[in-house]
C-alpha cells in the first residue's frame, strides 16, 4: 500500500470517485457517470496537449481549477515544484470544507455549461474525469468525513513524521520552509481535535479497539524527547555546504517548535481522547452502524473501486476468489513437497527459523536484493521507464508498532525526494522471507514507485489526473506486479510462490472481511478466520491489518477489483491479438495516462487493442 498525504477536500485520504448517485440525509446528490456516453470520445490514446494558443472553456475551468486545488492542497502542490507551498499546511476545519463545497459547486456548474459534444478525445477524458472529481469532493463534504480524524495506522501524530520524510532539505529555504510548516502544528492538531469532537457529537465515532490504539500513539507521542523527533531529525539532511553553526541554530528552532508548538498540541489531543473519546467510541465495528452508515458505506465500495458494484456483490466476488486462491495453494504445497495438511503447512511457514532473520539490516539487505533483481528484468517488461529512483529504507522506528509491514512513500521529481520503499524491520519473527518477494513487487517496482513516478513524470496530462488517488487503480496495479513477477523470474522457490499467493488471498480476504465487518456487521473473529484459515500471514500482522480494516472502511476493496480489471483487459489484448502482442506496449497503454477509473482504463486498452490491429 501506498502512503501519502493529501488535503481532505471533505474527504479522509483519497479523493472520492463515485459512480452512481447517493443519499445524504434523505437528498440525492447529483448523479456522477461511470463511462463515457456513445460518440464522446473516439480514441483515448490521443496525446492530450492544446492545439490552439487561446483556450476553451475546458481549458480555463482545468487552469482554474488546478490553481485553486494548489491552494487547498499545499503537499501535493510543493511536491509538484511550489517551493511557497511548502511551508504551508493544508487547512482541515470544518469551515473550509463548507468554503470548497462553494468553489465546488460553481466548478460543476461552470463544467456542466460545457457540451460533452465536439470535444477532442483528450478533451472529453478530461471533461468525464473531472466532473466525477468534483460530485465526490461535493459528496465528501455532505458526508463530513473529517469527522473520522484518524485510523489505526494513520494517527495525527504520524503526519508531521510523513513530512519530514518526504520534504526536501537541500537548501536554508527547504529548512526554513520546514519550521514554517512545523509552526503550524497547533492549528492542524486544533482542527483536527474539533474533527473528531464533532464526531463524537453525531455518532460517527472509531470503535473502542481503534480509539485505545490512537491513545497508546498519542501518549508515546507526546512524552517522546523533542530532541530525536522525526520533525527535528529531518534536519540532519541539510547539506554540509550550509555552515556548522547555521545547521546548529536551525535544529536549535527546531527543538523548540516541537516542545512549545507540537508537544502541547499532542498532549491536548492525548487528553481529548483520554476524557472524551474513548468513552464516546462504538461498541459496534461496522460503518454501518452509524448514523447514516450503509449509505456511506455503499458509496465507499464505489469510490474506493470506481465501479458501481454493490457491498453483497464484491462480497460474493470475494469468495469465489478466495476458493480459487486456495486450490493453486494446494498445487504450490505440492510441489514444495510437504505432505501435511494445508493448516500443517502454514504453521511450518510461520515458525521455521529459516523463514526469518534475526536483526533488521539483515531484512533491509534481502529486501534491496531483491529490488535490484527486480530492477535487472523492467526492460524486457516496460517500455518507458521513470527517471526518479527509490530507496530501501524503514519504517521510521516511532511508528513501527501497530504500522503495515511494508509501504511506499511517494518521492518527487521536482523537489529530489526519491521514492521511499518502507520495509517494517520490528517484530522479525513476523516477517517471513517467503513473502519478501511479493511485497517487493508491489511497492516498489513494478508496483507503486514505477506506476507513480512515471504518472508524475508525464506531459500533456493534467495535474488533477496525475495527482488523483484512483486506488483501485494504483493498488490493482501493486497486485498485479505481484503477479507480473512469476514472468519476470523473481520467485525461486515454492516457498516464496505460495507467499505470492498468500499475499493474493490476504486481498481476496480483504473483500470478505470488509464486506462482512462493513456491511453484514460480523464480528472481529469471523472476519479473522478468512485470514488465519487460508493465508500464511503472521498473527500479528492479521491483527494489525484488521485494525486498519475496522477503522478505514471501504479501501481494501479497491486492490484485487483492480487488479482482476487489469488482467482481464490483459487477456482480451492477449487474445486479439495473438502473437502481435506486445506487453511492453501493453503496459505503456496501461500507465501512459496516468492513475485512471476502472472503466476508463477499459475503454483505453481497447482503443488500444483497435490501434494494434491496424498496424498489421
Amino acid at each position: 500500500m501506498m502512503a501519502a498525504v493529501v488535503a481532505t477536500l471533505g474527504l479522509s485520504g483519497a479523493q472520492a470517485q463515485d459512480p452512481e448517485s447517493i443519499v445524504v440525509e434523505g437528498r440525492k446528490l447529483p448523479p456522477v457517470s461511470t463511462s463515457f456516453t456513445p460518440g464522446e470520445t473516439t480514441d483515448l490514446l490521443a496525446v492530450e496537449i492544446p492545439t490552439h494558443p487561446s483556450r476553451s472553456p475546458l481549458d480555463a475551468l482545468v487552469s482554474d481549477y488546478e490553481a485553486w486545488n494548489a491552494g487547498q492542497d499545499p503537499i501535493s502542490a510543493g511536491a509538484n515544484g511550489d517551493a511557497e507551498a511548502r511551508g504551508r499546511l493544508p487547512d482541515f476545519s470544518l469551515g473550509a470544507d463548507q468554503k470548497r463545497k462553494v468553489a465546488l459547486v460553481a466548478f460543476q456548474a461552470r463544467l456542466k455549461a460545457i457540451p460533452a459534444e465536439g470535444l477532442s478525445a483528450g478533451d472529453a477524458l478530461n471533461r468525464a474525469f473531472l466532473e466525477r472529481l468534483i460530485s465526490n469532493q461535493i459528496a465528501g463534504v455532505d458526508f463530513d468525513t473529517g469527522r473520522l480524524a484518524f485510523s489505526s495506522d494513520n494517527s495525527l501524530d504520524s503526519y508531521f513524521g510523513y513530512l519530514a520524510v518526504s520534504s526536501p532539505m537541500s537548501t536554508r529555504a527547504d529548512a526554513e520552509n520546514w519550521l514554517r510548516r512545523l509552526a503550524g502544528a497547533g492549528t492542524y492538531y486544533d482542527d483536527q481535535i474539533a474533527n473528531a469532537r464533532r464526531g463524537v457529537k453525531t455518532g460517527w465515532v472509531q470503535p473502542r479497539p481503534i480509539a485505545d490504539i490512537a491513545l497508546t500513539q498519542a501518549r508515546k507521542a507526546a512524552a517522546a524527547p523533542a530532541e530525536d523527533d522525526q520533525a527535528v531529525r529531518v534536519l540532519d539532511r541539510l547539506p554540509a555546504s550550509i555552515p556548522v553553526a547555521d545547521r546548529a541554530a536551525l535544529r536549535a528552532r527546531a527543538i523548540a517548535l516541537v516542545s512549545t508548538v507540537l508537544r502541547p498540541a499532542q498532549k491536548r489531543y492525548e487528553t481529548f481522547m483520554e476524557k472524551e473519546y474513548v468513552a464516546a467510541s462504538r461498541k459496534t465495528l461496522g460503518a454501518a452502524s452509524m448514523p447514516g452508515g450503509r449509505d456511506y458505506y455503499a458509496w465507499l465500495a464505489r469510490r474506493y473501486t470506481t465501479t458501481s458494484l454493490t457491498p453483497d456483490e464484491i462480497h460474493e466476488i470475494g469468495l469465489t476468489e478466495v476458493a480459487r486462491i486456495r486450490a493453486e495453494m494446494d498445487t504450490v504445497r505440492a510441489e514444495a513437497g510437504f505432505e501435511g495438511t494445508h493448516e500443517e503447512f502454514l504453521h511450518f511457514l510461520r515458525t521455521d527459523p529459516r523463514f526469518y532473520v534475526t536483526t533488521r539490516e539483515q531484512l533491509l539487505e534481502k529486501a534491496s536484493e531483491i529490488a535490484k533483481r527486480i530492477d535487472d528484468q523492467l526492460p524486457r517488461f516496460f517500455a518507458t521507464l521513470p527517471r526518479l529512483t527509490y530507496g530501501v529504507r524503514e519504517v521510521p522506528r516511532e511508528i513501527e508498532v501497530g504500522y503495515t509491514t511494508g509501504r511506499y512513500f511517494t518521492g518527487s521529481p521536482a523537489t529530489g525526494v526519491a521514492g521511499g520503499y518502507m520495509v517494517n524491520t520490528s517484530a522479525l519473527d513476523q516477517r517471513g522471507l517467503y513473502e519478501l518477494p511479493a511485497l517487493t513487487l508491489h511497492e516498489a517496482v513494478p508496483g507503486h514507485h514505477l506506476q507513480i513516478a512515471l504518472g508524475q513524470e508525464l506531459e500533456g496530462v493534467p495535474a488533477f489526473r496525475r495527482d488523483a488517488d484512483m486506488t483501485a487503480f494504483t493498488e490493482g496495479w501493486g497486485l498485479y506486479s505481484e503477479k507480473l513477477g512469476l514472468e519476470m523470474g523473481i520467485y525461486r522457490t515454492p516457498y516464496e510462490r505460495f507467499g505470492r499467493l498468500s499475499y493474493e488471498m490476504w486481498r481476496a480476504c480483504r473483500l470478505v472481511a470488509d464486506t462482512g465487518i462493513h456491511w453484514k456487521g460480523w464480528s472481529r473473529e469471523r472476519a479473522q478466520k478468512c485470514f488465519t484459515e487460508n493465508s500464511a500471514l503472521s498473527p500479528l500482522n492479521i491483527e494489525i491489518e484488521l485494525d486498519r480494516y475496522i477503522s478505514w472502511p471501504g479501501q481494501a476493496l479497491a486492490y484485487k477489483i483492480g487488479e482482476m480489471k487489469i488482467l482481464e483487459v490483459r487477456h482480451r489484448a492477449e487474445a486479439a491479438l495473438g502473437d502481435r502482442f506486445d506487453i511492453r506496449r501493453f503496459h505503456d497503454a496501461v500507465l501512459l495516462a496516468g492513475p485512471l477509473p476502472l472503466d476508463l482504463l477499459e475503454r483505453r486498452i481497447d482503443a488500444w487493442i483497435a490501434a494494434e490491429k491496424e498496424k498489421r
